[in-house]
């Protein structure tokens, strides 16, 4: 373990309006761009002349680099300092928007992809930056909000991919996401100063590094691909094997080495093993339920008698109301961690997620149903979103911060992933049945209603986990007020985080 950091005075430190708007524009500009491709996959097959099957690699690619490049970046963050990582995880948002504008190879779009997964880095670093370097009263609410604008920027991309398709091809998405990461780039070297928390007892650990990005990819594709390889296959079965295998051998160096990317003591404690199960759990929820409501609201209704026949346009206005949840929770969260601690508002974030999911499972036939879901959705993501790293930073030193927001943000992923593959399961697995005429006429099959039904039960029974698993954490560590010059910050102390 590293020297204690002696955070600087509380006076000498920038104002929150300064630092937070180059970090919540960074955190936009990664989230809005990877969702934004979700609803036009369909349609980008066309495009790009390749199968249904083979375009969701569009998605697959970004999560796997995501899941891999973010606990790397967040650690390289804690040892050389993290303004100059978070410009290279928004350089990578740059160089995967310049290069899918560029390109019509969908090979190429590929690559693009897992350039734009640098920016999954973005999360971690951003609160340990706000944790580093804003006064001790602003760090909740500053946490809260970077937090939240992921939920946010998700709900915006979604009605900001169907606004640019009506006037322009789907390279105006990619558009955004360069100008997006430009801008931040532009305001985090003018607004964010150089971090002064490093671990500099740290070391690199590569074979860690090597081990972490192999389990996290054979599990990520093996989730990704079941769906069409089978999940009994050879190819599915054979990486859920790897992924378990390379995943204890990881375990075991990452115990051994002087130097680990990841302390696994560290995230033993209750209070980040927990929150990461959360973490999984909410991420199910979020990806999963764009996936299941967008399909849903562009279902045509004269053939299946349910949906809306939505355009993309519409599909995301349907789902706004989950960003302006999202955006709404981020102070409300930060006013219930500072009151009672985060337990509350991650509670209630599951319990609201499960409660909008079992309402859309019992109620779907009026757009008015959908808002109301979407938005109560939403602000149990930005709820839960605001809570978690508020317990991770409470339970971890600062020069270890960086590293493990960012493995509760790979969590996030990979619970992604697992909600889309599952839910994408139950609605490919029970499809409605057409005479050959019409079937001819539809290029996709339909899942049937229930299957949608099923889809929302599922979804709301993994939230529900989600509120109850919070209660397994009896106490949380919160950070250190602020030493005057000359101090040495006390030691954390504990606080009750009962709701």
């Amino acid at each position: 373990m590293s020297e204690a950091v002696k955070p600087t005075a509380s006076a000498a430190k920038p104002s929150s309006a300064r630092v937070l708007p180059a970090l919540i524009l960074a955190m936009l500009a990664y989230s809005v761009i990877q969702t934004a491709v979700v609803p036009i996959l369909p349609s980008l097959a066309l495009e790009l002349k390749v199968s249904g099957s083979n375009i969701t690699w569009l998605m697959t690619a970004n999560l796997l680099s995501a899941a891999v490049l973010t606990p790397l970046l967040g650690r390289f963050g804690d040892l050389r300092g993290r303004k100059p990582m978070l410009l290279i995880s928004l350089g990578g948002l740059v160089l995967g928007s310049g290069l899918a504008v560029a390109t019509h190879s969908f090979s190429l779009l590929i690559i693009a992809r897992v350039l734009q997964g640098a920016g999954g880095g973005v999360l971690p670093l951003a609160i340990s930056i706000v944790r580093d370097e804003l006064p001790r009263e602003k760090v909740t609410g500053g946490v809260a909000a970077i937090s939240a604008s992921m939920g946010v920027g998700s709900g915006l991309g979604l009605v900001a991919t169907g606004l640019l398709l009506e006037h322009w091809d789907y390279k105006s998405i990619f558009w955004m996401g360069l100008v997006a990461a430009l801008l931040a780039i532009a305001l985090v070297v003018v607004r964010v100063p150089k971090d002064p928390v490093t671990d500099k007892n740290g070391g690199a650990d590569p074979l860690g590094a090597i081990t972490l990005a192999g389990w996290l990819s054979a599990l990520l594709i093996a989730v990704s691909r079941g769906n069409e390889w089978g999940w009994t296959s050879t190819k599915t079965l054979g990486l859920f094997a790897v992924a378990a295998v390379v995943a204890l051998i990881w375990g075991i160096i990452e115990v051994k080495v002087k130097h680990p990317l990841v302390d696994m003591k560290m995230m033993a404690r209750p209070a980040v093993a927990f929150t990461n199960i959360s973490g999984l759990l909410i991420g199910f929820g979020m990806y999963g339920s764009f996936l299941v409501i967008s399909n849903f609201t562009q279902t045509p209704e004269k053939l299946a008698h349910y949906g809306f026949t939505a355009s993309v346009l519409h599909a995301g206005v349907l789902l706004l109301p989950s960003a302006a949840g999202s955006m709404i929770a981020a102070p409300v969260g930060a006013m219930m961690i500072g009151r009672s601690g985060p337990r509350l508002p991650l509670v209630l974030g599951g319990l609201f997620g499960a409660v909008s999911m079992a309402y859309l499972a019992l109620r779907h036939s009026a757009e008015g149903d959908i808002y109301f879901a979407a938005g109560l959705f939403g602000l149990g993501v930005g709820l839960a979103y605001a809570a978690m790293p508020a317990f991770i930073n409470g339970a971890v030193p600062a020069e270890q911060s960086g590293i493990a927001n960012g493995m509760n943000a790979v969590l996030r992923t990979v619970g992604g992933a697992i909600g889309t593959a599952v839910l994408g399961a139950v609605l490919t697995g029970d499809t409605m049945k057409f005479p050959p005429q019409i079937a001819a006429m539809i290029k996709v099959q339909l899942p049937t209603l229930d299957a949608y039904k099923h889809a929302y039960w599922i979804t709301a029974v993994i939230c529900l986990i989600a509120a109850v698993v919070p209660f397994a954490i009896r106490t949380v560590r919160t950070a250190a007020p602020a030493a005057p010059a000359g101090e040495s910050a006390n030691a954390p102390q504990p606080t009750k985080t009962s709701a």
